[in-house]
């Protein structure tokens, strides 16, 4: 587990932001960064946000050192057990690959936050036939996942404040969907769940 959280995370950053973000500014020239400035709750959201993928690295490489690094993070011993984590760390692998199918059929509309300039396409086919969110889905499950191998106060914290960040944009993005599609969006909605 010591080694294999750094790697996923690696592996992480790169393929669903880094290659993605790439792949965006090919396709159409816009940004994969849409946090408006303007926007103090974009701004707000964007820099917890931020936060919350520091806390998730300070956490997994307090892990991979170890000791007194580690300690300094509160472990949770009684959740601390290897079947726990290594289940976790399989749901992880799960919620990567998730969001990568879920990036690659989002194509062009795929934005890190709400993007006001661009007009992007309604995606409803893939696995937004079952969830309007599956990318958030797996954020969540990836987060909760990250504490069950990383049990620890800052990994507990981190899960429950991305949680939190992630209903708040959820809501956010709803509410731009409906302006940008309309009646489109609203049978989309009627007919799949926020979340699974």
């Amino acid at each position: 587990m010591r080694f294999f959280l750094p790697i996923y995370f690696l592996v992480a950053m790169l393929t669903l932001v880094a290659y993605r973000s790439l792949r965006l500014r090919q396709q159409t020239g816009a940004s994969a960064l849409a946090f408006t400035r303007d926007d103090p709750l974009d701004g707000y959201i964007a820099k917890v946000f931020l936060l919350t993928e520091l806390a998730v690295m300070v956490s997994i490489a307090a892990y991979a050192i170890g000791g007194d690094f580690y300690s300094a993070l509160a472990p949770v011993e009684w959740v601390a057990h290897p079947a726990a984590q290594w289940t976790a760390g399989g749901v992880l692998v799960l919620a990567l690959i998730w969001t990568m199918i879920a990036q690659a059929q989002m194509g062009a509309s795929w934005r890190i936050g709400i993007d006001r300039e661009h007009q992007t396409d309604l995606v409803t086919h893939g696995v937004f036939r079952f969830s309007r969110n599956p990318i958030f889905l797996a954020m969540r499950v990836s987060l909760l996942s990250f504490f069950f191998c990383t049990p620890n106060a800052v990994s507990l914290a981190t899960a429950l404040v991305g949680n939190a960040l992630l209903q708040v944009q959820v809501r956010l993005e709803e509410k731009h969907l409906e302006a940008l599609h309309g009646d489109s969006y609203r049978r989309y909605k009627s007919m799949v769940r926020r979340w699974l």
